[in-house]
């Protein structure tokens, strides 16, 4: 009876434990929501209203009127998607390079790339800047493509490469005997093998090439290139320079969010494979 009391109270606050990180975690979204919906009357209201008496969509139609949203919608989805796909590839060679090919110096590159990835990224900023500026770059895509990919290279080589390592050996070298060259046992046998664990890296490069401000904010001042955070943060004063758009910001950040949600949905039974690839033995 004490054992299935104790068992219960366990139960009980595993619950109220979980409950309390999911609140903590989705909380701030959904007052984001909320306030995107409000009637502008209602936003600065005091006390504070947390149901709206009425669900409106004026700032949502306001956000596209008053500025190209959906200019900026395009511009992240194409540096993220670019970028992913620059890093996953670059990534995928350098881990199977690390994972299973016998290079010499491969221990020491390995601490490199290591180091490189605890570097934070804002060091890079006014070196990157001054290279983006001699190539002609600044206010192209690229001058976002090509760091985004090469900020998240590290974590994606450290990631693909510990998922690479737990494929066995054996079949490799089975597939080297019929014939398949390094590059077509990549292709044809880890890749497919590791789908689950590229999935989710992709996801995590992907969200932080969608989020990322600083470097954007930096190389594209011109309104036709910038990206979503960009576009949220210039939206302060756009009505007034004496009043802050609180419907206006909160409808961009749902909106831009979003896209992101749709993407972990479609994906989640990889990413969730991805994730605890490697923690069961069966």
């Amino acid at each position: 009876m004490q054992d299935l009391g104790s068992g219960m109270l366990r139960k009980g606050c595993f619950i109220l434990a979980t409950a309390g990180l999911l609140l903590f975690s989705v909380g701030p979204f959904g007052w984001e929501v909320l306030t995107s919906i409000k009637p502008s009357s209602e936003i600065a209201q005091s006390p504070v209203v947390y149901v709206p008496s009425r669900v409106t969509f004026e700032h949502y139609v306001a956000l596209f009127a008053r500025r190209d949203f959906g200019g900026y919608l395009v511009n992240s989805a194409v540096v993220s998607s670019l970028a992913t796909l620059l890093c996953m590839i670059a990534g995928m060679l350098a881990a199977y390079a690390l994972a299973k090919l016998n290079i010499p110096g491969s221990p020491l590159f390995l601490v490199i790339v290591l180091a490189v990835a605890l570097v934070p990224p804002i060091i890079l900023l006014i070196p990157l800047y001054e290279m983006m500026r001699w190539a002609d770059w600044i206010n192209h895509r690229g001058a976002l493509v090509l760091p985004y990919a090469a900020l998240n290279l590290p974590f994606a080589t450290l990631v693909l490469r510990a998922f690479f390592r737990q494929i066995p050996q054996d079949l490799l070298e089975a597939a080297r005997i019929d014939g398949f060259t390094r590059v077509g046992i990549l292709f044809k046998i880890i890749v497919p093998l590791s789908a689950p664990a590229l999935a989710t890296t992709a996801i995590l490069v992907f969200v932080f090439c969608w989020n990322e401000f600083i470097f954007a904010l930096t190389f594209i001042t011109t309104d036709a290139y910038k990206t979503i955070p960009v576009g949220i943060a210039g939206l302060s004063g756009v009505t007034s320079p004496y009043e802050i758009p609180w419907g206006l910001i909160s409808a961009a950040a749902v909106t831009g969010t979003l896209p992101l949600i749709v993407l972990v949905l479609i994906f989640q039974r990889r990413i969730v494979q991805g994730l605890t690839a490697g923690a069961l033995k069966g």
